[in-house]
């Protein structure tokens, strides 16, 4: 996903049935979002 695949192409690749399934797997890359993430509008600077 890093490199711009869907949930739905990592599902079809793994074969799961349930998009659920392949949910499980996806996890928050917080150091990437950081990175391209606005500040929060009124947050600490």
């Amino acid at each position: 996903m890093r490199r711009g695949a869907t949930l739905v192409e990592v599902s079809q690749v793994l074969r799961h049935r349930d998009l659920a399934t392949t949910a499980i797997y996806a996890k928050v890359d917080f150091d990437t979002l950081r990175t391209i993430a606005a500040p929060w509008p009124g947050g600490a600077r």
